[in-house]
């Protein structure tokens, strides 16, 4: 009855009020003949150029333009930051060369048409102060990424490295700026404006961008990486406080004039270092986890960020200094900095800051460098940053009691300028100071020393490479146990290969010696989390290891291409065997995981050529994805892939071999017949009275442990009897050679180890 009521109730309110609103609709119409809007209809437009017309009006209102530029310019800066990665580079390159072809040099100048749809000149206005929020906000990260601990306990030679590499560029610049000012300083720029920004502009080293390329190069716990890394948070704080007195002195007209900004600045410092500094650190303290971390505390931070900025832009040292202050003076405690960039971050990096690369990319003109002679001017602009940067980073770091590699290191990356240096150029060309010739010799330039800074190390480890320490690297990697190097992404599925290996190898004996694997990409880490990271990343796998008593090793890195530095890592000791994890697409059985597949044929050519030529083998697998993929091709050992379906406790394991079994499984199996009483099955396509032809190391094993190890033909395998067993290992090959009728693993709860050769 109730029911009854409710639908009686639901009818009579919709069709009541429904009635109403016709009511007065038809009565409303007769009141537009006054008004004259059905002759204006009539006269002018149909229904459908009305449409359109609307249509059309909204795709050009500043929101809906906006908008487009924002997806344009993340779309295209992140598969350009892809590709990069792909090459060994860092994302910054890709984001920059995203703004230079979405700007005049490229779009501008091939499709003008598109561009001024794209990026009309009064839509530049909210593209510059959105990036510009973006880039306060980065500041702000960077400021709260520097450790002013670590300054304090190396700042001996830090100090004399990374003044001497700020000093060094900044006299070659001063003296490059005399050469040049005449032709390509702006018309009424002071000569001492002009040379003090392209002595900062040679000075500036990215920090951001030399703490990934430290931690991807597993430096990050090196002598080598924790000096470069002070050198490199000193000559931040160096040369940002060089940069807001070069501010001051330029918007100042006068070095005396200047003295009174500069001497306010001072007092801005000492009031957010003795005042506000303790007052942030007490609530960091209190306010530490995200239960206690609420909006209002939240407000107080950014509130500090905004009034920072708000008081160096009023100084007149620019409003990027007061945000990078404010991420100084944050509390130094790491759970607290890790919740409040993670809240900061991502809308920082992936949606604000990549409109400051295409807002400098719209001010970079490469045609304007369109004669032998101003290419030559952008040469020696380019020569002056690495002879300043580069060789005065070496010298002294050579001069400081380092070795040569490690000196050439330290001006490779040291020399690396990334987003930093455009920040700088941005403010230089804002402020008049630089022309636009000069702002885009100078982006070149940024581009080049970033770029340079991944083939440099390599080179630079290549010649200082000796065969005595491969002697040593081998003679510590040699072992009569099995090598297993274990590589996993979560952490679960790292316990359950652990379980898996444990198992299989007789751990019990200890026959084999695991390497645990994690490689978290790059764009994850900054350097005051890399510990916090490792440590939740290995707690699962260690306190496994604790129970099962395990030997356990761990390898933690940063990766901008996990399959291949996984290859690599396995490579560089004599493992026996690479073993990782799989795990299901969440595209999988949708229309974009048939889309997807599409995409990687395009951005993997190599898997197009594989398929049509029936190259690939591992396509016969479908639950391998690229990555995978790209593993077993690359990999010069076997690999192991370990689809779980749940394993726990292992009982039987069925080995499906091809016309010989693999020696590495054998001697796996040989390893799990000494442990736990673990019943084992072999089989081939061989029929059973075949089977003692060419089947020597199967035989061998069957008669070391007869009640334990049984040899079939696989054409005695179905479904229901693979169910029976916990685990079956298998080759690529075999996918393919079996009936289909026999691998419904989709469908089933056998995990499985599939391994290359």
């Amino acid at each position: 009855m109730s029911k009854f009521k409710s639908l009686l109730y639901y009818v009579s309110v919709i069709g009541g009020f429904s009635a109403l609103i016709y009511f007065f609709f038809i009565k409303g119409t007769l009141l537009e003949s006054s008004n004259g809007v059905t002759e204006l209809i009539r006269e002018n437009l149909s229904s459908w150029e009305q449409f359109k017309d609307t249509l059309f009006h909204n795709l050009s209102h500043p929101l809906a333009i906006l908008l487009l530029q924002i997806i344009t310019i993340i779309l295209v800066a992140r598969v350009l930051s892809y590709c990069c990665r792909l090459i060994g580079q860092p994302s910054v390159i890709g984001e920059i060369i995203a703004g230079i072809i979405l700007g005049p040099s490229l779009l501008g100048y091939y499709f003008p048409e598109i561009s001024a749809q794209l990026f009309p000149e009064s839509s530049l206005g909210n593209l510059q102060f959105l990036s510009q929020i973006g880039l306060i906000l980065f500041m702000f990260v960077v400021g709260m990424e520097l450790d002013l601990g670590v300054l304090k306990s190396k700042a001996n030679d830090a100090i004399i490295i990374s003044h001497a590499s700020i000093v060094i560029p900044f006299a070659l610049g001063f003296a490059l700026a005399y050469f040049i000012y005449e032709q390509y300083a702006p018309q009424g720029v002071a000569f001492l404006s002009f040379a003090l920004f392209i002595g900062i502009a040679m000075s500036i080293t990215a920090f951001p961008v030399l703490a990934r390329i430290v931690q991807e190069r597993g430096l990050s716990k090196t002598r080598l990486g924790a000096l470069v890394i002070t050198c490199a948070a000193a000559d931040d704080i160096t040369a940002w406080c060089l940069l807001a007195a070069v501010i001051a002195i330029v918007k100042a007209g006068s070095f005396i004039s200047s003295l009174y900004t500069i001497l306010l600045a001072i007092g801005y410092v000492v009031v957010m270092l003795k005042l506000i500094q303790p007052f942030l650190k007490r609530m960091g303290e209190i306010y530490s986890n995200k239960e206690r971390l609420s909006k209002p505390i939240v407000a107080v931070f950014f509130a500090v960020l905004l009034i920072s900025s708000f008081a160096t832009e009023v100084i007149g040292i620019h409003a990027l200094f007061g945000a990078f202050m404010a991420g100084v003076i944050m509390p130094f405690n790491i759970k607290f900095r890790n919740l409040f960039i993670e809240k900061v971050e991502d809308v920082s990096l992936v949606l604000l800051l990549p409109l400051f690369f295409v807002f400098t990319g719209l001010r970079t003109h490469l045609n304007l460098l369109d004669n032998p002679e101003i290419w030559h001017v952008a040469g020696y602009v380019v020569l002056v940053a690495i002879i300043g940067k580069f060789v005065g980073s070496a010298l002294s770091a050579r001069f400081v009691g380092q070795s040569w590699k490690n000196s050439l290191s330290i001006g490779a990356l040291m020399n690396t300028r990334g987003l930093m240096e455009l920040v700088v150029l941005n403010i230089g060309f804002d402020l008049g100071v630089l022309s636009a010739e000069i702002f885009t010799m100078m982006v070149i330039m940024a581009l080049v020393t970033t770029f340079m800074t991944g083939p440099s190390l390599a080179l630079i480890n290549h010649l200082f490479s000796s065969k005595s320490d491969d002697h040593e690297v081998s003679i510590q990697s040699y072992s009569k146990r099995l090598q297993v190097l274990m590589s996993f992404g979560n952490p679960l599925t790292g316990v359950a290969m652990l379980r898996l290996l444990h198992q299989l190898t007789g751990q019990k004996t200890k026959n084999a010696q695991i390497t645990a694997l994690h490689l978290t990409p790059s764009n994850m880490l900054r350097e005051y989390n890399v510990d916090e990271y490792e440590m939740n990343s290995f707690e699962p796998i260690l306190s496994e290891a604790h129970e099962l008593k395990i030997s356990l090793e761990k390898i933690f890195k940063s990766s901008n291409n996990l399959e291949k530095d996984i290859v690599q890592t396995a490579h560089s000791a004599d493992y026996d065997l690479l073993l990782i994890g799989v795990g299901p697409s969440v595209f999988d059985g949708t229309i974009l995981g048939g889309v997807l597949k599409y995409v990687n044929l395009i951005v993997h050519p190599t898997l197009l050529i594989d398929l049509f030529s029936g190259a690939d083998k591992y396509n016969k697998v479908p639950l391998f994805d690229n990555r995978v993929k790209e593993i077993l091709k690359t990999s010069g050992l076997p690999v192991g892939v370990f689809i779980d379906k749940g394993l726990r406790e292992l009982s039987s394991v069925l080995y499906i071999a091809s016309d010989q079994p693999n020696e590495l499984i054998i001697r796996v199996l040989d390893m799990t017949c000494q442990g736990d009483n673990i019943n084992i099955s072999i089989a081939t396509q061989k029929s059973k009275n075949k089977l003692k032809d060419g089947y020597d190391k199967g035989i061998e094993l069957q008669r070391k442990y007869p009640n334990r190890v049984t040899l079939m033909s696989s054409h005695e395998i179905n479904p229901k009897q693979v169910e029976l067993y916990d685990l079956v290992i298998m080759h690529p090959e075999n996918w393919g050679e079996l009936p289909e009728h026999v691998l419904p693993w989709n469908q089933m709860n056998t995990s499985l180890l599939i391994v290359k050769r």
